[in-house]
């Protein structure tokens, strides 16, 4: 493989050849073809026609001078990986493709020799044929049908054996590889022949597929070749792989209903099956979307007693002392949970934040509840007193499902809303959405407050806001609906657990 190659990046590919208005054939075809095979595609028109499924019924060409100015536009501009050239409609225009071949040295060139129509009858004259034999000088890989390979090899092609004989030949003057196309054997069988020099073959055995939606066929194969051989594949790997791809093209054809001739092969059927057609959200689409979904249980939450009392400082002690002790038992389970999204994150990066958020569970965050709850000893069993009320045990519960029998996805979905409801919350708190005596250090619960609007937790918050809405973004539409589900859920608990303390206390 050139060293020019670029396998890890998008292969920048340049089709040279005419027009189809039908968009089944020509550079029509081409770009369609680069793009279904993971490439960029780039077009130099050649010739204008005026065709449909049914025949070409005039053809442009314009000025050579015009053609090379195409070209060097791209190549003063752009690094292309990869050319596929088709329709040359003269010498002029041949030599002229030649001369730029010369001075920019493609990394990759791949030439589809459009010769022979369909019909039979020669598309070109003898002094553009014999230019373009000189055209393959600058080739890798050339990709005649039989008809054309009669014509290059200067006799009939008597039946498959013979065409390897002749493609054999053909890649040894050429030095290039020679891609022989079985498509107008007679019989049940369509085989394909990779023949590089030396007479290398790799053959490709296939059924002939029953279908009229043949346009363009020679057109897309040699495209899809010239990007997957600009991705980093090896000839015979790119050949198995863009045949495979124009198969499954071929067979939905009729499903385009285009035309009442020959009809095009379906570019991306196997894409549009595959991934369907619906745009992936970006992350910053999801963060969006998901904090106004759940607008309802947020503004549930601004209202409950527990939370207007705890901002304008009536709460009582004992329901705050409740919260505590639930909360103790919450973090002891949540630091557990957060392992669990350490130990199954796909990244050293989201491995470390969730478990240094679990360490701060424990160390940060339960010392803070022990200076409360059990005050003089620490952390202890004393800590954990307080008997899991049903909002504690049901909150619980859910995470625990997600964490050990969801994926990785679920589980930071549902991790969520205790990082970023709480900052909210803390952070309007301190901003005085809920009255300016929040926001006074003789508030009875001042230190606890501003636990909430901690820098280091909103910088945490962020974090994990970031992680679930790049992963979200990178699921399919399905598991990101499950994600969300695994959102909401863990936000109405927090809702409810919020909501315990006051309604706990008031129904005993």
């Amino acid at each position: 493989m050139s060293d020019l190659l670029r396998p890890s990046s998008v292969p920048r590919v340049l089709s040279i050849a005419g027009s189809d208005p039908s968009g089944g054939a020509g550079i029509q075809a081409d770009l369609k073809s680069i793009a279904a095979n993971g490439g960029y595609g780039m077009a130099v028109l050649t010739a204008l026609t005026a065709q449909n499924t049914r025949g070409v019924r005039a053809v442009h060409v314009p000025p050579a001078s015009f053609l090379r100015a195409q070209l060097d536009a791209l190549s003063d501009d752009i690094e292309i990986d990869a050319v596929k050239i088709g329709m040359l409609a003269n010498a002029e225009v041949i030599h002229t493709v030649l001369a730029w071949l010369t001075a920019v040295h493609p990394p990759i060139v791949v030439i589809d020799p459009v010769m022979v129509a369909t019909s039979g009858d020669r598309l070109l004259d003898a002094d553009a044929e014999d230019a373009l034999r000189l055209l393959f000088g600058r080739a890798h890989l050339i990709t005649p049908n039989l008809l054309e390979l009669g014509v290059l090899a200067r006799r009939e092609i008597a039946d498959w054996r013979d065409a390897l004989t002749a493609a054999a030949a053909l890649a040894d003057e050429t030095d290039a590889a020679v891609l022989v196309k079985g498509g107008h054997l007679p019989g049940e069988e369509a085989p394909d022949a990779l023949v590089e020099p030396g007479s290398i073959v790799h053959e490709f055995d296939g059924v002939r597929i029953a279908t009229r939606n043949t346009h363009g066929t020679g057109c897309s194969l040699s495209s899809a070749l010239a990007t997957r051989r600009a991705q980093g594949d090896d000839w015979p790997t790119a050949v198995a792989a863009s045949r495979a791809w124009l198969r499954e093209s071929l067979r939905e054809g009729e499903g385009l209903d285009v035309g009442s001739g020959h009809g095009p092969v379906s570019h991306f059927a196997g894409l549009w099956r595959r991934g369907g057609v619906v745009t992936a959200p970006a992350s910053e689409d999801i963060v969006g979307e998901w904090w106004e979904r759940i607008a309802g249980i947020r503004a549930e939450i601004d209202a409950l007693p527990f939370i207007r009392a705890l901002a304008d400082g009536t709460l009582a002690e004992q329901p705050f002392l409740f919260y505590l002790g639930q909360d103790a038992l919450y973090l002891r389970e949540y630091a557990r949970v957060l392992a669990e999204a350490a130990r199954l994150a796909p990244t050293s990066e989201e491995q470390a934040f969730w478990a240094h958020s679990a360490h701060g569970a424990i160390v940060g965050e339960l010392e803070l509840h022990a200076s409360w709850l059990s005050p003089g000893t620490g952390v202890g069993t004393s800590t954990f007193a307080a008997h899991a009320e049903p909002a504690t045990t049901a909150y619980l519960d859910h995470l625990r499902s997600v964490a050990f029998g969801g994926d990785y996805a679920e589980l930071v979905a549902a991790i969520l809303p205790c990082f970023w409801l709480y900052t909210d919350l803390g952070r309007r708190l301190r901003a005085g959405h809920f009255g300016a005596y929040a926001r006074d250090p003789e508030h009875p619960y001042a230190s606890w407050l501003a636990t909430y609007a901690d820098p280091a937790f909103e910088e945490a918050n962020d974090r994990a806001i970031g992680y679930v809405a790049s992963t979200a973004a990178g699921v399919d539409a399905d598991a990101r609906a499950r994600m969300f589900r695994a959102f909401e859920v863990s936000a109405r608990h927090e809702r409810e657990f919020f909501a315990a303390p006051v309604e706990e206390r008031t129904s005993r």
